[in-house]
């Protein structure tokens, strides 16, 4: 078995249904490319007897069947000579027969069932077969463990999780598999060699996302903008044409799912859903409400909630961060890269002032899927907490503020957080200074809240100590803290 990077809580999870002493039932999904069969296929190998059959997007249901059928032979070497068969009911039956010799054995069976959405199409009859074969048959054995899998986190939750028939209560767990952390990121770097300051590592987080697949792409000793420049700007890149391939094998119908991450990534905080729907042009309705929580299960968009607000307050954010390097920077540059006009495209721009200002919202945006490891920083890991974004409303020409992250604490407490992407320790100006007590005030104004408010600073390498810093802000927080 090759070393499995991170995945901790998973692998707990898989240890405990391996050795269990009744059939299992197990259900994991996650976005494409989060390593979801490379998790269970490096971890089950030689644990016992293992089928695996891979659903295909474009395949029939006897090109389904056909590699059912392959898998089966493979592995079974006693029924070589007998013919493809004709339907799921008769797969299953063959499989059970096959399997019913080892019944009492202490070895362990595992079935996993891959892309399962895509074995089963509406006319396939993959899941009443599948229904009928784990009730009456696979579940009465001990040694089973039943795998299915699927990158439409929506299908899955939708056909599997929340099944109202035969599968209805059966799982015995559910799984969600994400994109690495920035801690997993580095352990998964450094394991293919790949040493690199934490600055660098959370720049190409900002255009991978910590997807291992993206990740697996990376060469040693290659600096951050090299790495992307190689993963995204030449017409061999594997991320050049990844956006479109992406919606089209999680979404039988992405166009909507499109509009809106496009309307998403034009919007630094995020929209409400009314605005964001006239901005998508997508009429306000139960097919909206789909949409939207298929891209949230799916991990492209976040839900958070304007601090002070009621929840119709909620607003929608673009927090996949490929999807929003691509729409940015990859997309109006695409036709030219692959024609070959564009040379060394990311090394001319990875220092100018357009991706200084780009990384700044794109760290807001890391930041905000790393709040627990700032609550770690912070020494407040073991208090409850709700996060959120502030902004006032303005009013009779008066400038607008906003805080980028507001964690609100139940021991009455707030951090107001301003986050700063930058390339050296910064340092704080008097305005800005100015300007920190000001949103302060006007947050303690606007919100009435008489909880202690804390200014609190997050960037790459931390603040310098000046009078500027010690009049303003309270604590801080530094990149490596988020690791």
């Amino acid at each position: 078995m090759e070393q499995i990077i991170g995945r901790e809580e998973e692998i707990k999870l898989l240890l405990r249904l391996y050795e269990s002493k009744q059939a299992e039932f197990l259900a994991i999904y996650g976005r494409r490319r989060v390593g979801k069969t490379y998790l269970i296929t490096e971890y089950f190998q030689d644990k016992g007897i293992f089928f695996e059959v891979t659903g295909s997007a474009t395949a029939t249901t006897a090109e389904q069947l056909l590699r059912f059928h392959h898998e089966f032979c493979g592995l079974f070497k006693s029924t070589q000579k007998i013919k493809p068969p004709k339907n799921w009911q008769e797969a299953f039956k063959r499989l059970n027969e096959a399997l019913h010799e080892f019944k009492t054995s202490n070895q362990k069976i595992i079935l996993f069932f891959d892309e399962l959405p895509w074995l089963a199409s509406p006319r396939s009859k993959f899941l009443s077969s599948l229904d009928y074969f784990w009730n009456r048959h696979f579940s009465r054995m001990p040694n089973v463990l039943l795998i299915v899998s699927g990158s439409s986190a929506s299908w899955m939750i939708n056909e599997v999780l929340n099944d109202k028939g035969g599968l209805y209560g059966r799982l015995s767990a559910h799984l969600r598999l994400r994109p690495f952390n920035l801690t997993e990121t580095e352990k998964f770097l450094e394991y293919k060699g790949i040493h690199l300051t934490k600055k660098q590592i959370c720049e190409i987080y900002m255009v991978t996302g910590g997807v291992p697949k993206y990740l697996s792409f990376l060469q040693p000793a290659t600096s951050s903008t090299q790495c992307i420049q190689s993963l995204c700007f030449t017409p061999q890149s594997p991320l050049i044409g990844e956006f479109h391939k992406l919606l089209y094998s999680l979404f039988r119908h992405p166009e909507q799912h499109i509009a809106i991450i496009q309307v998403l990534s034009e919007n630094r905080h995020g929209l409400e859903r009314l605005e964001l729907l006239k901005r998508a042009k997508i009429r306000n309705s139960g097919q909206a409400t789909k949409l939207l929580r298929e891209l949230e299960e799916s991990d492209f968009i976040t839900v958070m909630y304007k601090y002070g607000k009621a929840e119709r307050s909620a607003i929608y954010i673009l927090t996949d961060e490929y999807c929003r390097f691509y729409l940015h920077w990859i997309d109006p540059v695409k036709s030219s890269i692959l024609r070959g006009d564009e040379y060394d495209y990311w090394i001319k721009r990875a220092s100018t002032p357009s991706w200084l200002s780009w990384a700044g919202l794109s760290f807001e945006s890391l930041c905000l899927k790393h709040v627990r490891k700032i609550k770690d920083a912070l020494k407040i890991g073991g208090v409850s907490t709700q996060t959120g974004y502030w902004k006032t409303i303005s009013s009779r020409g008066k400038k607008e503020s906003e805080i980028d992250l507001v964690i609100d604490r139940a021991d009455q407490c707030i951090n107001l957080c301003e986050i700063k992407f930058c390339n050296a320790p910064y340092e704080i100006p008097k305005s800005y200074a100015k300007d920190l007590q000001t949103k302060k005030e006007a947050f303690r104004s606007t919100t009435k809240t008489r909880k202690a408010l804390f200014t609190t600073l997050i960037t790459p390498y931390g603040a310098v100590i000046n009078p500027s810093y010690t009049s303003s802000v309270d604590n801080q927080v530094i990149v490596d803290e988020l690791f």
